[in-house]
């Protein structure tokens, strides 16, 4: 579906059914560094096909929507708030990958009405960036998502071992990646970089959370996931055999976590 929000067109994935907040449980997919609704794919469809009202919007400057990338995890917080109530969406159950964690953290801390639950994957209190790869994706952006690949992901997707037959992890991501508009990686990076406020956030909030570490994240090592938890309190699940990408790595084992959780 495409909506307007402040003058930019918007794409939002609804898993292929129709949205409608009022008639189930809404979750609300929040996207990472890079990513789009197309990282959440394995996700939306799964529980859109059970009774959940989902929809995972392309923040702006991602996927397939218009305008310029947010440049601060606080105003991409404030403006996914903007979306639940230009929606119309009273409460949802987030779900926030990587980046998408913090900006799930702001969210949930600023604007506690509007969330039912968060569920929080691969993803720490803050995520800093290396410089070098700041730098790259500012100015080689194709070698920069080559590297993030590399580097996100675990054993499986090395060798394309995929849970869904005929994809391939690494080749998928770099695409999706690739569909962002010229700039939006280095954006995101910095302002991933820049963020330290979640452990004030994380002490803020008050809805039920689970937590999903993964042990062969690079990353957001494991360590830093179980300080997350540790914030939050709520309940943790481990995926001992995915790297950061869990989402589509083992969609399977993030699918079945947050089943039990919803």
């Amino acid at each position: 579906m495409k909506l307007t929000l402040d003058n930019v067109e918007i794409f939002a994935s609804t898993g292929g059914r129709d949205f409608d907040p009022s008639s189930g449980p809404v979750v609300l997919f929040v996207h990472g560094s890079g990513q789009s609704h197309l990282g959440f794919m394995l996700q939306h469809r799964f529980f859109a096909n059970r009774g959940f009202q989902c929809i995972t919007p392309d923040m702006p400057g991602h996927g397939l929507s218009k305008g310029e990338a947010l440049t601060t995890v606080e105003a991409m917080a404030d403006w996914y708030a903007q979306f639940m109530q230009a929606l119309g969406i009273p409460k949802a159950i987030l779900v926030g990958h990587s980046m998408g964690g913090l900006i799930e953290l702001e969210l949930a801390s600023r604007y506690p009405d509007l969330v039912a639950k968060a569920a929080f994957i691969s993803t720490a209190l803050a995520i800093p960036v290396n410089d070098a790869l700041i730098n790259l994706a500012a100015t080689n952006e194709s070698t920069a998502i080559a590297a993030m690949m590399d580097w996100g992901h675990g054993t499986a997707g090395h060798i394309h071992d995929h849970t869904m037959p005929g994809t391939s992890h690494m080749l998928y991501g770099s695409r999706l990646m690739a569909g962002n508009a010229p700039g939006t990686l280095h954006k995101d990076l910095v302002a991933c970089n820049a963020y330290t406020n979640g452990p004030t956030a994380a002490h803020s909030v008050t809805c039920p959370t689970l937590t999903v570490v993964c042990g062969q994240d690079r990353m957001t090592p494991r360590k830093t996931g179980l300080a997350l938890q540790a914030a939050l309190g709520g309940e943790l699940v481990e995926i001992a055999q995915s790297g950061h990408m869990s989402i589509t790595e083992h969609p399977f084992d993030v699918n079945k976590a947050l089943r039990a959780f919803f």
